[in-house]
This record gives structure tokens, C-alpha cells and sequence, in this order.
């Protein structure tokens, strides 16, 4: 059966394919062209990997075409897929934070704390088989490390706060990156007359407020023209959106401190966190109902407080 690959063509040489996860437009892998060379950000699930390769072929790339894996970092809606993907690409070498790349030559704490966490059959479904990458093809991402891609030079960045195994991606040539899930999450059901709206993901293990806001700090550095997210795409109007996401890693703290004693905890922290969520979503102009926003959001509130969990149990 042939697979027809979403993709959304963007300026230089840049392309989000949706990998299928969950739901249309959640999770994306981009696709970096330059000079006749490629490289991947992301790449979903194995299941995902028909539509990567079907990516290639709309877009006119030979799968030896293809230099790097680059894994911003190792859960699975990033990861799961970079083992399979890798065995169709004959020249790529996989790219991952030192503290991730232990788990993509040996995936089997990733697989097992999966299944703790979904059920087996759940997890199948959701991520099919993680496979290997042999430890020879696996490059280790230095902080500041410069790579190059074509004729274009990509800088790898060291971000922790949503994970401490997690990189970005700055595109020197062209002031764009590529951010993984440190610069948050923005969906295009949320989109209103072309302007995005902006979310923190603290989904567990590693949330750190500090280092989080350090990293979106590190990434406004670099005054980028656009910035391309795994949930979803492009987003434009920087400023504008590393000031808002800031300020609601802020009050994200603040939702579970005040929460942090509550006999029924996890309960309370999801209703004030959706609620929160919908009062942003009524400031930045969407008229969605609240079937709507559930629709949208209620995956994410369940991870976003369980991080949040995790964080205040560490620091009790």
C-alpha cells in the first residue's frame, strides 16, 4: 500500500511531515534540505517511518542523500522511530545528547518504562517495535557542537528543563531552529488570524522551571526568524511567544505549589490546569468550545501534571 506523506513546505529548504502520531497535525519530523543533502529532526514512532521515506521521495531525496538522524531527545514521540528509520539510511549517522545515546544503542529501559507506563498492547500500538542503532552510527551532540549540512552550518544547543537529555537545533545560515519540545508546544487547531498560541509541556521526568526558562532564554539569543516545533510546525512572532511561554512555566509553578498539600491532588491540579489553559485560550481570541479544547488538550494536561508531580515530589 502506498503512503501519501502530509508534508508542509516551508522557506529554505524546510518541510514538516506529520508522522501520524495520535492525531493529524501533533507530531511532526522536519525535513532539512541543503545542497542535495538531507537530514531529519525528529522522526515520530516506527510506525512513522513509511511516511518519513515517502517524505523523501516527494521531495526528490534518495534515502543515501540523508547525512543525519538529528534527535532532539529520547522520548518516543521524538525517538521511537530513529532506529528503524536509520537501517533505510545507508550514510546518516544519529546525532543525540550524551545523556540520551545509551538508550538508543540499548533501548530496553525506554521500552520497559513505556510499558509500566501504557500497558503492552497500549504501547505496541502507539510505537510498534523499537529497534537499535548500532553504536558505530550514533554521534554524541556536544554543547556549542557545530555540524554541517550541505552548504549550511547547524549548531547544536544543550536545553535542559523539559529534559536533561534533551538539544536544539540553530540554523546559522538561515536564524531558524529546530526545538524539540524546550520552546513548548503549539498547535495550529489554536491558530487565530495567523497568530500562535503557546504552551509549556513539564512532562515527566525531568521538568526544571529554572533551567527551562534558562534554555528559552538561550534560544531568544539567538534572535531566530522562525522557530520549528515536533507539536507542530513553524511559529513566527518570537517575542511574542518566548515572553508568553515564560511566563506560564511561571504559572504552571505556581498552579502546583499552591496544590502541592491538596488531598486530591492530581484531581484538582488537572481541573485548575485546564481551566488556566482555557482562560489563555479566551485572551488569544479562540472561539472553541469547551468539547473543543478537551479534544485538544486533555493529553497534555494529564502529562503536564504528572511533571509537575514529579518536580514538587523531588523538591519535597
Amino acid at each position: 500500500m502506498n503512503v501519501v506523506p502530509e508534508l508542509t513546505r516551508y522557506a529554505d529548504g524546510i518541510t514538516a511531515v506529520d508522522t501520524g502520531y495520535v492525531r493529524p497535525r501533533f507530531d511532526a519530523s522536519h525535513v532539512v534540505v541543503d545542497d542535495g543533502r538531507a537530514a531529519f529532526v525528529d522522526t515520530g514512532t516506527t510506525h512513522s517511518v513509511p511516511r518519513l521515506l515517502a517524505a523523501l521521495e516527494a521531495l526528490g531525496v534518495a534515502p543515501g542523500q540523508v547525512d543525519w538522524v538529528l534527535i532532539t531527545h529520547v522520548h518516543l514521540d521524538h525517538a521511537g522511530g530513529a532506529g528503524a528509520l536509520m537501517r533505510h539510511l545507508p550514510n546518516a549517522r544519529c546525532a543525540i545528547h550524551p545523556r540520551g545515546a545509551r538508550h538508543l544503542v540499548d533501548p530496553a529501559k525506554l521500552i520497559a518504562g513505556s510499558i509500566a507506563v501504557y500497558g503492552e498492547e497500549r504501547y505496541h500500538a502507539l510505537y510498534g517495535d523499537i529497534v537499535p542503532i548500532p553504536e558505530d552510527r550514533v554521534h554524541v551532540a556536544g554543547d556549542g557542537e557545530r555540524i554541517t549540512l550541505g552548504r549550511r552550518t547547524l549548531e547544536l544547543l544543550h536545553t535542559p528543563g523539559h529534559a536533561l537529555h534533551h538539544y536544539c537545533i540553530a540554523d546559522l545560515d538561515h536564524r531558524r531552529m529546530f526545538t524539540g519540545d524546550t520552546f513548548g508546544l503549539s498547535y495550529r487547531d489554536f491558530d487565530v488570524d495567523g497568530r500562535a498560541f503557546i504552551l509549556p509541556t513539564t512532562t515527566p521526568v525531568h521538568f526544571d522551571p529554572d533551567a527551562l526558562i534558562a534554555s528559552v532564554d538561550r534560544i531568544l539569543s539567538y534572535r531566530p526568524q522562525a522557530i520549528y516545533l515536533t507539536h507542530y510546525g513553524e511559529i513566527t512572532e518570537i517575542e511574542r511567544l518566548g515572553r508568553e511561554l515564560k511566563q506560564r512555566v511561571a504559572d504552571f509553578v505556581r498552579l502546583a505549589r499552591d496544590l502541592a498539600g491538596a488531598p486530591d491532588r492530581t484531581a484538582r491540579m488537572q481541573e485548575d490546569m485546564f481551566r488556566l489553559l482555557s482562560v489563555w485560550l479566551d485572551e488569544h481570541g479562540y472561539a472553541g468550545d469547551r468539547a473543543e479544547r478537551h479534544a485538544v488538550l486533555d493529553g497534555d494536561v494529564e502529562l503536564n501534571v504528572q511533571g509537575l508531580e514529579h518536580w514538587l515530589d523531588r523538591a519535597a
